[in-house]
């Protein structure tokens, strides 16, 4: 079974492409599953807008396109309405509120480190040991809660870290035994090894990394990330994630549950 499980659309103000054309281009690459995982709209306590998620008021519509897609293409391929949102103690109510209201999964994606409005990019501030030290406490405290299904990018961290050093190790080992305890996968993540083929390496999948996945012996899944629709046709880069998880004797699962 084919899966894809991180999808995102034009609502997150940094992916291209209408949602039908995330559904066709699966189709072409013979997915058997497609789950929608836009940014989590988060309703935030000040007046800060966010330059990369979906306001409050668009999940109603992603909500309504998703499951309009879904019955146009029963039969076809099975669709799944999701998000990819951070782990915040201020914020988690919401996230209770979204899945009451037809939220099916959640990512969990440790872009910021308490709420957006008031931390820095983690892919930037995890240079620093302290933040690295925060960012692995704060993905184990999520993935303890239960709500989510897998962790996105789980060595986000290595984005600006030079070299993976000793608190890099101690992060892994945070991150990969809570993982393992709660009995989530963690993911592969395309987009990063797609720019990494390209010559522009965010970091992330880092080969370090994934030798702790391996000694933890975690599940694992592959997330395309898409941010447009042709990274779903993309056979290329997914070749290059089987053959490198196969050198590390890991069979990615297909699906969480």
């Amino acid at each position: 079974m084919k899966t894809n499980f991180h999808t995102h659309t034009f609502r997150c103000k940094h992916a291209l492409g209408t949602d039908e054309a995330y559904v066709k281009a699966a189709l072409t690459a013979g997915f058997d599953v497609l789950g929608f995982a836009d940014h989590a709209p988060w309703r935030y306590a000040t007046p800060y807008v966010s330059h990369c998620r979906m306001t409050a008021d668009m999940w109603p519509d992603y909500k309504r396109s998703v499951q309009s897609l879904r019955l146009k293409y029963t039969g076809q391929i099975e669709l799944r309405l999701g998000l990819e949102c951070e782990y915040t103690k201020r914020y988690f109510d919401q996230l209770l509120r979204l899945r009451d209201d037809g939220c099916e999964y959640f990512l969990l994606a440790s872009h910021f480190l308490d709420s957006e409005e008031y931390a820095g990019y983690t892919g930037n501030t995890c240079s620093s040991d302290d933040e690295l030290r925060r960012y692995a406490d704060q993905t184990a405290e999520g993935i303890a809660t239960g709500l989510f299904c897998y962790v996105a990018h789980p060595d986000l961290y290595m984005m600006n870290r030079p070299v993976f050093d000793k608190v890099s190790m101690e992060a892994a080992d945070v991150i990969c035994q809570a993982a393992k305890e709660a009995h989530i996968p963690l993911e592969y993540n395309l987009l990063g090894l797609g720019d990494e083929l390209r010559g522009h390496s965010r970091g992330y999948p880092h080969s370090d990394f994934w030798q702790y996945v391996r000694k933890w012996d975690n599940d694992v899944i592959i997330g395309v990330d898409a941010h447009s629709p042709d990274a779903l046709t993309n056979e290329k880069v997914r070749a290059e994630a089987m053959r490198r998880l196969g050198a590390l004797n890991i069979t990615p699962v297909a699906d969480w549950r």
